[in-house]
């Protein structure tokens, strides 16, 4: 057999195990598993040898902000998929939000596409943006290629508008004709722009009044909404960013009873809680907020049972000075960069912290998000036929997050500090090696959009424990 790559001697994980089998790739696709036996008549233009490592299917985060173009003094594609792939992250689905124009229509799908193409050294993909003026775009959006679209419930910038649940569920009526995705940061607006309204009016502007205006309550009732509306049109539906126990689950429910609904959530909110907003500051803001230490554990729970069938970053990053606390929590940035820190931090996490196997992180990574974003038939496994994103990880290494190892634009992060064991040291999309020794080995523009297709069992087999 001839192949332009064999990676060797390496633990190849899955969502189903571990096996040890070598990797042959041809044509930037995977051509074969081979048991190491049968590798003595494959013939390959490189050979990596994986021995110690595991090789892990490259981690699909499917929400993050890189904000080109329109706002590249925050991130830009070269600095936002160089860091991805830094860390084991092979394909990026980029948020509507924070792109200037927002993407709401094929047309501008073609700018963006123009804008950011001779940048990305990692596959992308895109959301489309609901802002309830452009319901008659969604179908446009759809052939163009968009994986999903993503829809605000409560306020989170003046960019972007928050819909009615009126508005919602036509949308839903549209995206159910051509079964697409809808995916929701789901907080409820009325409670959340009284608390804030109530807490301006009262002088309050610190760290927990910040917390406060955004109670989980309002998470909750957003959720129910959402599934509501999911029941009465059949629409898929995707919970973005759960931050607590109670709304995951709701969606475990949802998901008993049948009804199309998903669900993931951020590393942020199971690493850190609202004890980091209060003692560390504006670093830790996000929106949902962090929550209670009791809460980010039992959110665990969710993960590993499926409910929650990806983990992503909601890479959200800023200038340093938008960080700035000194008109008040409630004018500080909300957001947290974490897309280089993704798999690493969930690795430690996961496997080491609480003795879960390696395949949890394929399942929530990698496989989860291809199957609900309509990728599998190309991301999520290492398997024949699909692309090669693979993701050569020596388990034990240790590492320790600092602002001079991260590839950001702007080198901020609530994750700067972190210590733990497990580092993705060689990246390959489609076969080619674009991370490796700690440096950036690919070229910008080597990354490839990524359309979606049908998807396959969006709900079954993606919750799945490991």
């Amino acid at each position: 057999m001839d192949c332009d790559l064999l990676v060797k001697n390496g633990r190849v994980v899955s969502a189903d195990g571990i096996d040890a089998t070598d990797v042959a790739v041809k044509d930037g696709r995977v051509a074969a598993l081979l048991v190491p036996h049968v590798r003595d008549g494959v013939r390959a233009v490189q050979v990596l040898d994986a021995k110690g490592k595991l090789v892990l299917p490259g981690a699909i985060d499917v929400h993050a902000h890189l904000n080109d173009p329109g706002f590249t003094w925050r991130e830009d594609f070269a600095h936002g998929t160089a860091a991805a792939a830094a860390g084991g992250v092979t394909t990026v689905v980029d948020m509507p939000l924070q792109n200037e124009p927002a993407l709401t229509d094929a047309a501008i799908f073609a700018r963006k596409v123009e804008a950011v193409r001779n940048k990305a050294l990692v596959d992308y993909a895109f959301w489309g943006g609901l802002t309830g003026d452009n319901l008659d775009s969604m179908c446009g959006l759809n052939d163009a290629g968009v994986v999903a679209f993503k829809v605000f419930l409560g306020p989170v910038s003046p960019d972007y508008r928050t819909l009615p649940l009126g508005v919602v569920r036509e949308a839903l009526e549209v995206a159910s004709s051509f079964g697409g995705l809808v995916g929701f940061h789901a907080e409820d607006y009325s409670i959340i722009r009284h608390e804030e309204e109530r807490a301006a009016r009262e002088g309050r502007t610190g760290r927990i009044d910040f917390l406060r205006s955004r109670p989980v309550e309002a998470e909750r009732i957003a959720v129910a909404g959402v599934i509501e509306l999911a029941r009465a049109t059949g629409a898929r539906v995707h919970i973005c960013h759960v931050s607590h126990p109670r709304v995951a689950e709701l969606i475990r429910v949802a998901q008993a009873e049948g009804l199309p609904v998903t669900g993931e959530t951020c590393t942020h909110y199971l690493v850190f809680d609202e004890a980091d907003v209060l003692e560390r500051g504006m670093l830790f803001k996000c929106a949902p907020p962090l929550r209670t230490a009791a809460d980010r554990e039992a959110l665990w729970d969710y993960v590993v049972d499926g409910t929650l069938a990806c983990v992503a970053s909601d890479h959200s990053p800023c200038a340093p000075r938008e960080k700035d606390e000194g008109k008040g929590a409630f004018k500080a940035w909300g957001g947290i960069s974490g897309i280089q820190s993704l798999m690493s931090v969930f690795f430690d996490r996961a496997v080491h912290r609480r003795g879960l196997s390696p395949s949890l992180v394929a399942a929530r990574l990698s496989e989860g998000p291809a199957r609900i974003f309509g990728l599998w038939n190309r991301k999520g496994a290492i398997r024949p036929g699909a692309d090669a994103d693979l993701v050569i990880l020596d388990p034990d290494r240790a590492w320790r997050i600092t602002e001079n190892s991260l590839q950001y634009l702007n080198r901020i992060s609530a994750f700067v500090g972190l210590e733990g064991r497990g580092v993705p040291e060689t990246v390959l999309v489609r076969g080619q090696v674009v991370w490796s020794g700690g440096a950036v080995r690919g070229s910008p523009g080597y990354g490839e959009l990524i359309r979606r297709s049908l998807p396959v069992d969006w709900i079954g087999n993606t919750a799945r424990s490991a």
